[in-house]
């Protein structure tokens, strides 16, 4: 069952901690990488202009090029700023970044969604531009982007408002009859199951040894929930008991144990592919990211930037990290092979080594 959250939407630049080296730098203006404009600025000697790095005038030597952390430190250097890209002024990616930001900072404290017009015109941009601007930044329409702020704020109300009714109109809504026709799937549950905490629900789930480790599997009533990486089973089973908090953690039966037996040989040689039933809960993202990871075939890979643009999203990169990041089922749903646009491994919750040694052993057949 699909939920709707946007923690993981907020319109944010990557991290630009990775152009810190000259090599990086380098390899930034060659590539006219517009992920590093804000980053640094490049100066060219023979020329006397200094440039952002995503500039589309002639390459320069690396010889005669300087690198600088700002506009002033290449401006006291005696360089003047390039007329092609203007350097010296903000970047348009990160004006548009504000313009997002301002629009979702409307729509959360707003009583009634604003419209289109409104919104548009709150960030000066005409409505088809904000439009497309604000979906390629979040993954969402701002209509989609509301309707899922104000379930995040129906899902913390249910907690102290004394009655449903009370937290759907607390949240904002005007009425409850269109929030309960969508319910389950901007929740992920009815709000009465969730008013309760999730109880109820009984997750099987077993650890054993694998190649990569310790393995921990889990099933609910509608498949396979986890499968966890470590080192230390106990760290395993509080990973789990915190990912479901309120549902009863048993061991599992003989059936399961079939289950945990396929999960072992599909973490070993995943090429053979997992024939059981999958739970694949998260936000609407997620799940749009999470899908597009099952359709990269074992062997290769992908970036973050490729992934972004094949669920139609190609400015919300930091967030479709951030769905690898938050992926529960190991080698299911496959994040090891998402790595950096310059083919670096980058990060991985279960570890990088791991990740090697998954990318290796598909590699090989």
């Amino acid at each position: 069952m699909t939920q709707i959250d946007i923690t993981d939407i907020r319109p944010t630049r990557m991290d630009q901690g990775e152009f810190q080296t000259d090599e990086a730098r380098w390899a930034a203006v060659q590539a006219r990488d517009q992920a590093a404009d804000g980053a640094f600025w490049f100066a060219v000697r023979t020329t006397g202009v200094y440039c952002r790095p995503s500039c589309k005038a002639r390459p320069a030597r690396r010889e005669n090029v300087s690198f600088h952390d700002s506009p002033a430190a290449a401006e006291q250097a005696g360089f003047r700023p390039c007329k092609r890209c203007r350097p010296e002024l903000e970047p348009q990616d990160r004006h548009q970044a504000q313009a997002v930001a301002r629009a979702c900072r409307l729509i959360e404290t707003a009583e009634e969604l604003p419209d289109l017009a409104h919104l548009a015109d709150a960030v000066g941009l005409s409505r088809f531009h904000f439009h497309r601007l604000f979906k390629e930044r979040t993954g969402l329409t701002p209509r989609a982007y509301a309707a899922a702020w104000r379930a995040r704020r129906v899902r913390a109300e249910l907690g102290r408002s004394e009655t449903v009714t009370a937290a759907i109109y607390d949240a904002g809504f005007n009425s409850n009859g269109r929030f309960y026709a969508e319910a389950g799937k901007v929740l992920g549950m009815r709000p009465t199951e969730l008013r309760q905490g999730g109880q109820g629900r009984r997750i099987q789930f077993a650890v054993t040894r694998c190649s990569l480790g310790q393995l921990l599997v889990a099933a609910s009533e509608t498949g396979i929930c986890a499968i966890l990486l470590g080192d230390d089973p106990a760290e395993l089973e509080s990973d789990l008991a915190l990912r479901f908090p309120k549902a009863e953690l048993a061991a599992g039966d003989a059936r399961f144990g079939d289950w945990v037996a396929a999960v072992v040989c599909f973490v070993e040689a995943p090429k053979l592919g997992l024939d059981l039933p999958l739970d694949v809960q998260g936000t609407a993202f997620q799940e749009r990211v999470w899908r597009a990871l099952r359709e990269i075939p074992p062997g290769a890979t992908a970036s973050y930037a490729e992934i972004a643009e094949r669920i139609g999203a190609p400015k919300a990169v930091r967030a479709v990290a951030l769905a690898c990041a938050a992926n529960r089922l190991a080698v299911a749903v496959p994040c090891h092979r998402v790595v950096r646009s310059d083919g670096d491994l980058s990060g991985y919750r279960w570890g990088v080594a791991r990740k090697r040694r998954l990318l290796e052993r598909e590699a090989k057949g």
